[in-house]
Protein backbone atom coordinates (compact mmCIF):
# COMPACT_ATOMS: atom_id res chain seq x y z
CA UNK A 1 0.00 0.00 0.00
CA UNK A 2 1.47 3.26 -0.83
CA UNK A 3 2.09 6.02 1.70
CA UNK A 4 0.32 9.06 1.26
CA UNK A 5 -0.01 10.92 4.33
CA UNK A 6 3.05 12.21 6.42
CA UNK A 7 2.66 13.47 10.76
CA UNK A 8 4.96 16.80 10.94
CA UNK A 9 4.79 17.05 15.13
CA UNK A 10 5.16 20.90 15.63
CA UNK A 11 3.33 21.50 19.33
CA UNK A 12 7.01 21.46 21.31
CA UNK A 13 7.72 24.62 23.05
CA UNK A 14 10.86 25.28 21.85
CA UNK A 15 12.78 26.16 25.56
CA UNK A 16 16.17 26.41 23.80
CA UNK A 17 15.26 29.17 21.76
CA UNK A 18 13.81 31.16 24.29
CA UNK A 19 13.23 34.12 24.44
CA UNK A 20 12.66 34.00 20.09
CA UNK A 21 10.36 31.39 20.93
CA UNK A 22 8.01 33.68 22.65
CA UNK A 23 6.79 35.59 19.53
CA UNK A 24 7.84 32.86 16.89
CA UNK A 25 7.53 29.07 16.47
CA UNK A 26 11.30 27.33 16.04
CA UNK A 27 9.62 25.34 13.07
CA UNK A 28 9.69 29.28 11.03
CA UNK A 29 13.00 29.63 12.31
CA UNK A 30 15.27 30.67 9.54
CA UNK A 31 17.14 27.71 7.14
CA UNK A 32 18.85 30.53 5.09
CA UNK A 33 15.65 31.79 3.05
CA UNK A 34 13.15 29.60 4.09
CA UNK A 35 12.05 28.12 7.47
CA UNK A 36 12.83 24.69 8.46
CA UNK A 37 9.51 23.80 8.39
CA UNK A 38 9.50 23.91 4.86
CA UNK A 39 12.70 21.82 4.46
CA UNK A 40 10.98 18.46 5.78
CA UNK A 41 7.83 19.07 4.01
CA UNK A 42 9.95 19.65 0.85
CA UNK A 43 11.14 16.11 1.58
CA UNK A 44 8.02 14.89 1.92
CA UNK A 45 6.88 15.96 -1.32
CA UNK A 46 10.20 15.15 -3.14
CA UNK A 47 9.07 11.14 -1.80
CA UNK A 48 5.91 11.10 -3.55
CA UNK A 49 4.10 11.96 -0.03
CA UNK A 50 0.85 14.22 -0.89
CA UNK A 51 -0.84 15.31 2.57
CA UNK A 52 0.60 16.58 5.66
CA UNK A 53 -0.64 16.69 8.81
CA UNK A 54 0.99 19.53 11.42
CA UNK A 55 0.74 18.77 15.20
CA UNK A 56 0.50 22.47 16.22
CA UNK A 57 -0.01 23.87 19.71
CA UNK A 58 -1.13 27.06 20.87
CA UNK A 59 0.67 30.09 19.52
CA UNK A 60 1.69 27.66 15.98
CA UNK A 61 -0.95 29.14 13.74
CA UNK A 62 1.67 30.85 12.00
CA UNK A 63 3.00 27.45 10.41
CA UNK A 64 -0.28 27.15 8.75
CA UNK A 65 -0.67 30.60 7.35
CA UNK A 66 3.03 29.33 5.80
CA UNK A 67 1.45 27.10 3.51
CA UNK A 68 -1.57 28.86 2.63
CA UNK A 69 -2.05 30.79 -0.65
CA UNK A 70 -1.68 34.53 -0.23
CA UNK A 71 -3.29 35.84 -2.97
CA UNK A 72 -2.55 39.47 -1.89
CA UNK A 73 1.79 38.86 -2.00
CA UNK A 74 0.93 36.90 -5.42
CA UNK A 75 -0.65 40.08 -6.66
CA UNK A 76 2.11 41.79 -5.36
CA UNK A 77 5.07 40.01 -6.91
CA UNK A 78 3.37 39.45 -9.97
CA UNK A 79 2.54 43.05 -10.35
CA UNK A 80 6.20 44.42 -9.96
CA UNK A 81 7.53 41.75 -12.07
CA UNK A 82 9.13 39.65 -9.43
CA UNK A 83 8.96 36.25 -11.62
CA UNK A 84 11.98 34.31 -9.89
CA UNK A 85 10.15 34.75 -6.27
CA UNK A 86 6.79 34.98 -7.16
CA UNK A 87 7.20 31.41 -8.42
CA UNK A 88 8.80 30.68 -5.41
CA UNK A 89 6.11 31.55 -3.21
CA UNK A 90 3.19 29.65 -5.58
CA UNK A 91 5.75 26.63 -5.51
CA UNK A 92 5.24 26.30 -1.31
CA UNK A 93 1.24 26.60 -1.18
CA UNK A 94 1.17 24.26 -4.07
CA UNK A 95 3.47 21.61 -3.46
CA UNK A 96 1.29 19.68 -0.83
CA UNK A 97 -2.10 19.45 1.20
CA UNK A 98 -1.96 20.51 4.61
CA UNK A 99 -4.12 20.04 7.67
CA UNK A 100 -3.36 20.79 11.74
CA UNK A 101 -4.62 19.50 14.38
CA UNK A 102 -3.79 20.67 18.09
CA UNK A 103 -2.26 18.91 20.46
CA UNK A 104 -3.51 20.40 23.56
CA UNK A 105 -1.38 18.82 26.41
CA UNK A 106 2.46 18.85 26.34
CA UNK A 107 2.57 14.67 26.40
CA UNK A 108 5.13 13.56 24.23
CA UNK A 109 5.76 12.21 20.98
CA UNK A 110 3.70 9.27 20.97
CA UNK A 111 0.86 11.39 21.88
CA UNK A 112 1.53 13.85 18.97
CA UNK A 113 1.12 10.95 16.83
CA UNK A 114 -1.80 9.10 18.12
CA UNK A 115 -3.49 13.20 17.71
CA UNK A 116 -3.24 12.26 14.11
CA UNK A 117 -5.09 8.96 14.47
CA UNK A 118 -8.53 10.35 12.82
CA UNK A 119 -6.69 12.02 9.59
CA UNK A 120 -4.66 8.69 9.11
CA UNK A 121 -7.51 6.39 9.55
CA UNK A 122 -6.28 2.74 8.51
CA UNK A 123 -3.87 3.68 6.37
CA UNK A 124 0.10 3.47 6.88
CA UNK A 125 1.56 7.17 7.14
CA UNK A 126 5.14 8.98 7.59
CA UNK A 127 6.46 10.87 10.70
CA UNK A 128 9.00 13.84 10.38
CA UNK A 129 10.75 15.50 12.89
CA UNK A 130 11.03 19.19 11.85
CA UNK A 131 14.34 19.30 14.02
CA UNK A 132 16.07 16.51 12.29
CA UNK A 133 17.02 18.03 8.78
CA UNK A 134 18.93 15.07 6.46
CA UNK A 135 20.59 16.53 3.57
CA UNK A 136 21.19 13.29 1.27
CA UNK A 137 21.78 12.15 -2.67
CA UNK A 138 17.89 10.57 -2.00
CA UNK A 139 15.61 11.94 0.86
CA UNK A 140 15.32 9.97 3.72
CA UNK A 141 11.83 9.58 3.86
CA UNK A 142 12.58 7.95 0.16
CA UNK A 143 14.87 5.45 1.53
CA UNK A 144 12.42 4.32 4.15
CA UNK A 145 9.43 3.90 1.67
CA UNK A 146 11.76 1.77 -0.37
CA UNK A 147 12.04 -0.52 2.45
CA UNK A 148 8.23 -0.73 3.04
CA UNK A 149 7.40 -1.16 -0.41
CA UNK A 150 9.18 -4.17 -0.03
CA UNK A 151 8.35 -5.27 3.28
CA UNK A 152 5.19 -3.72 4.17
CA UNK A 153 6.65 -3.23 8.02
CA UNK A 154 7.36 -0.67 9.90
CA UNK A 155 10.20 1.41 9.21
CA UNK A 156 12.77 3.71 11.15
CA UNK A 157 15.37 5.67 10.21
CA UNK A 158 19.35 5.10 12.29
CA UNK A 159 22.35 6.76 11.88
CA UNK A 160 25.38 5.49 13.90
CA UNK A 161 26.68 7.60 16.81
CA UNK A 162 29.68 7.92 18.92
CA UNK A 163 29.33 5.38 22.12
CA UNK A 164 29.95 8.63 24.55
CA UNK A 165 26.48 9.94 22.81
CA UNK A 166 24.20 6.83 22.91
CA UNK A 167 22.98 7.78 26.31
CA UNK A 168 21.04 10.91 24.21
CA UNK A 169 19.11 8.80 21.79
CA UNK A 170 16.51 5.95 21.39
CA UNK A 171 18.84 2.71 20.66
CA UNK A 172 18.26 -0.20 19.12
CA UNK A 173 19.34 -3.70 19.07
CA UNK A 174 18.75 -6.13 16.14
CA UNK A 175 20.24 -8.07 12.88
CA UNK A 176 21.21 -6.90 9.97
CA UNK A 177 19.22 -8.23 7.27
CA UNK A 178 21.22 -6.62 4.42
CA UNK A 179 23.40 -3.91 3.88
CA UNK A 180 22.34 -1.07 6.35
CA UNK A 181 19.13 -2.81 6.67
CA UNK A 182 18.10 -3.86 9.98
CA UNK A 183 15.18 -5.90 12.25
CA UNK A 184 14.73 -4.35 14.83
CA UNK A 185 14.46 -6.86 18.22
CA UNK A 186 14.44 -3.94 20.44
CA UNK A 187 14.25 -0.10 21.49
CA UNK A 188 16.12 1.27 24.31
CA UNK A 189 15.14 5.19 25.19
CA UNK A 190 18.26 6.88 26.24
CA UNK A 191 20.15 4.04 27.83
CA UNK A 192 22.43 4.84 30.96
CA UNK A 193 25.83 5.14 29.94
CA UNK A 194 27.82 2.23 28.87
CA UNK A 195 24.66 -0.23 28.85
CA UNK A 196 23.43 0.84 25.19
CA UNK A 197 22.80 -2.19 23.09
CA UNK A 198 24.47 -1.09 20.03
CA UNK A 199 25.37 2.82 18.40
CA UNK A 200 22.54 3.13 16.31
CA UNK A 201 20.40 5.71 17.03
CA UNK A 202 17.07 6.42 15.92
CA UNK A 203 16.66 9.49 14.09
CA UNK A 204 13.42 11.60 13.47
CA UNK A 205 11.85 9.93 9.94
CA UNK A 206 9.51 6.47 10.84
CA UNK A 207 6.86 4.68 8.48
CA UNK A 208 4.83 3.75 10.61
CA UNK A 209 1.42 1.40 10.20
CA UNK A 210 -1.99 1.96 11.53
CA UNK A 211 -1.48 -0.95 14.80
CA UNK A 212 0.86 2.02 16.17
CA UNK A 213 -2.23 3.37 17.24
CA UNK A 214 -4.47 1.12 19.51
CA UNK A 215 -0.33 0.45 20.82
CA UNK A 216 -0.24 3.76 22.18
CA UNK A 217 -3.69 4.25 23.58
CA UNK A 218 -3.56 1.93 25.54
CA UNK A 219 0.26 1.67 27.00
CA UNK A 220 0.69 4.18 30.38
CA UNK A 221 3.37 7.02 30.08
CA UNK A 222 6.67 5.88 30.23
CA UNK A 223 9.85 8.37 30.40
CA UNK A 224 9.76 11.71 31.41
CA UNK A 225 5.74 11.41 32.52
CA UNK A 226 5.23 11.02 28.53
CA UNK A 227 3.44 8.48 26.36
CA UNK A 228 6.42 7.47 24.79
CA UNK A 229 6.42 6.70 20.75
CA UNK A 230 9.82 4.21 21.73
CA UNK A 231 7.35 2.07 23.81
CA UNK A 232 4.47 1.92 21.06
CA UNK A 233 7.65 0.47 18.58
CA UNK A 234 8.74 -2.13 21.08
CA UNK A 235 5.68 -3.63 21.23
CA UNK A 236 5.18 -3.97 17.87
CA UNK A 237 8.60 -5.28 17.72
CA UNK A 238 7.37 -7.78 20.11
CA UNK A 239 4.13 -8.71 17.70
CA UNK A 240 5.12 -8.05 14.07
CA UNK A 241 8.21 -6.94 12.50
CA UNK A 242 9.53 -3.19 12.72
CA UNK A 243 13.08 -2.62 10.21
CA UNK A 244 15.53 0.17 10.52
CA UNK A 245 17.58 1.58 7.75
CA UNK A 246 20.79 3.28 7.99
CA UNK A 247 20.10 6.22 5.93
CA UNK A 248 22.61 8.21 3.14
CA UNK A 249 22.88 11.99 4.03
CA UNK A 250 24.54 14.14 6.36
CA UNK A 251 22.40 15.23 9.47
CA UNK A 252 21.91 17.92 11.80
CA UNK A 253 19.62 18.42 14.95
CA UNK A 254 18.17 22.03 14.22
CA UNK A 255 16.56 21.77 17.99
CA UNK A 256 20.14 22.80 18.98
CA UNK A 257 21.37 25.68 19.14
CA UNK A 258 24.91 24.98 17.65
CA UNK A 259 22.89 22.49 15.30
CA UNK A 260 20.64 25.43 13.67
CA UNK A 261 23.80 27.55 13.15
CA UNK A 262 25.82 24.65 11.32
CA UNK A 263 22.41 23.80 9.51
CA UNK A 264 22.70 27.28 8.12
CA UNK A 265 26.03 27.50 7.24
CA UNK A 266 26.05 23.81 5.44
CA UNK A 267 22.81 24.92 3.10
CA UNK A 268 23.89 28.38 2.50
CA UNK A 269 27.26 27.05 1.58
CA UNK A 270 25.31 25.16 -0.81
CA UNK A 271 23.91 27.96 -2.51
CA UNK A 272 25.49 29.32 -5.89
CA UNK A 273 25.60 33.13 -4.43
CA UNK A 274 26.05 32.69 -1.11
CA UNK A 275 28.38 30.08 -0.83
CA UNK A 276 31.35 31.46 -2.71
CA UNK A 277 30.77 34.91 -0.30
CA UNK A 278 30.19 33.18 3.21
CA UNK A 279 33.01 30.75 1.97
CA UNK A 280 35.45 33.83 2.03
CA UNK A 281 34.08 35.07 5.10
CA UNK A 282 34.82 32.55 7.16
CA UNK A 283 38.26 31.80 5.61
CA UNK A 284 38.89 35.39 6.39
CA UNK A 285 37.50 35.19 9.94
CA UNK A 286 40.07 32.27 10.55
CA UNK A 287 42.99 33.51 9.32
CA UNK A 288 42.07 36.63 11.55
CA UNK A 289 41.78 34.46 14.64
CA UNK A 290 44.81 32.40 13.99
CA UNK A 291 47.13 35.76 13.83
Amino acid sequence: MKVRKVVIPAAGLGTRFLPATKVVPKELFPLVDRPLIHEVVSEAAASGVSEVLLITSRGKSAIEDYFDIDPGLENLLEDRGEEKTLQRVREISRMIQVASVRQKEPLGLGHAVLCARDFVGEQPFAVILPDDLIDGPTPCLAQLLSVFSKTGKAVVALQEVPADQTHMYGIIQGTETGPGVYRVERFVEKPARGTAPSNLAVIGRYVLVPRVFPLLESQGRGVGGEIQLTDALNSLAGEDTVFGVVFEGLRHDAGDRLGLLMANIHYALKDDELGPRLLRFMTEKLSLTEK
